[in-house]
């Protein structure tokens, strides 16, 4: 990618902005490393999909949806663990609490764009309506969710003349993400689709469309694009995790990209990360598996409780923090039935009390998160 050219830098006046030239064009790839790269993230990713067909995947999505959300939150700042992800807002502390809404809104907005695919193709209205649900009722819901920013805004500095970055003015923000939308969309274009969408998310961030959220936004896209080409059948690909642990790399990255013209740098950071991702999945798919079978035979010893340990380890699967009163929901059994389970699942070492309080206690299913969060 030679030829290629990032951008030119304007100036503003009292400052410089970066204006990003339009993505929808003919791309030549002709490094051999990278080409190595993408073929390897492309197996790789295949053989994560292959999951889809024989894991009830439906089961663990919730899973990768929060693990997504609390590692792209992380990025941000936000410290909410998996275990927080899970809990109802009145057993979560109040100083997390803020922390906590911003998490469950990344779930939502996940799950709603997921199923909004089925109606609206990847496209400039799906990006704002995820934005919008990203934002409801949390730190930056004044600033205009839903809506492309009509004011400058930077990256890095306490003012504009000290930022690290300066996206482009507002007013070229309309034309810059229609040529992401027709990118994204061109069938005729032969750019292989993983480059693609490496390209959308730095591009994404190059143009800083929103006022607050665009980092959120911005990584939440690569799994909708995948999944909106059928590159993946379910949502289970996501590389906040990468890019959290090398966040100073991903900084740098992009920012090469618009200094030094060097877009084979981002794109082989980029499908490192699809690999990696991809074999870790590939990894807690195999660790699940592996669990349910562990699981079965603790659930054989149970005796005449076993039905109902089964139903609530179903339970736990998309939801792996449990009180008793959950339990009791599940299984419409007394309330000395159900503690006689709880107990059973303790000493079992299926379920691991995590209050160590003497009411209101709370419950994980331990073994199953620490897969997700050894990724």
């Amino acid at each position: 990618m030679k030829s290629f050219k990032a951008g030119i830098t304007v100036s503003q006046g009292h400052y410089k902005s970066f204006q990003p030239n339009p993505i929808n064009r003919e791309w030549q790839v002709d490094d051999m490393q990278l080409l190595n790269l993408l073929s390897k993230a492309d197996r790789s990713l295949g053989r994560l999909d292959m999951y889809s067909e024989y894991v009830n995947i439906e089961l663990f999505i919730r899973m990768h949806i929060a693990k997504e959300a609390t590692q792209s939150s992380k990025i941000e700042g936000t410290r909410t663990n998996m275990e927080d992800a899970f809990l109802d807002k009145k057993d979560v502390a109040i100083e997390k609490r803020d922390d906590w809404e911003e998490v469950q809104n990344y779930i939502t907005a996940m799950k709603e764009a997921v199923n909004q695919l089925h109606n609206l193709p990847f496209s400039s209205r799906l990006i704002r309506q995820t934005h919008k649900i990203l934002l409801q009722g949390v730190r930056g819901k004044h600033k205009s969710p839903g809506e492309y920013r009509s004011s400058q805004n930077w990256i890095g500095g306490a003012s504009i003349n000290s930022a690290v970055f300066v996206p482009p003015v507002h007013t070229s923000i309309n034309d810059l993400m229609s040529d992401i939308e027709f990118f994204a969309n061109d069938e005729q274009n032969p750019l292989p689709d993983l480059l693609k969408v490496a390209i959308i998310h730095y591009q994404f961030e190059t143009i800083h469309p929103f006022l607050d959220g665009n980092g959120r936004v911005g990584r939440l896209l690569i799994t909708l694009y995948l999944v909106s080409k059928g590159i993946l059948k379910q949502p289970i690909l996501y590389l906040s995790d990468f890019f959290e642990r090398n966040r100073i790399l991903y900084y740098d990255n992009l920012m090469r990209v618009r200094t030094h013209n060097d877009m084979d740098i981002w794109l082989k950071f980029f499908l490192t990360g699809v690999i990696e991702i991809s074999k870790k999945g590939i990894e807690t798919f195999d660790g699940i598996l592996q669990l349910q079978r562990i699981l079965e035979g603790k659930i054989l010893s149970m005796g005449s409780r076993g039905n109902e340990a089964r139903k609530v380890i179903d339970f736990l699967y998309s939801q792996p923090v449990i009180d008793a009163s959950k339990i009791g929901m599940i299984t419409n059994k007394s309330k000395a039935t159900n503690y006689k389970l709880l107990d059973d699942l303790e000493r079992l070492e299926i379920l691991k009390e995590i209050t160590g309080a003497q009411r209101n206690k709370l419950y994980v299913f331990n073994d199953y998160l620490e897969l997700f969060k050894s990724e």
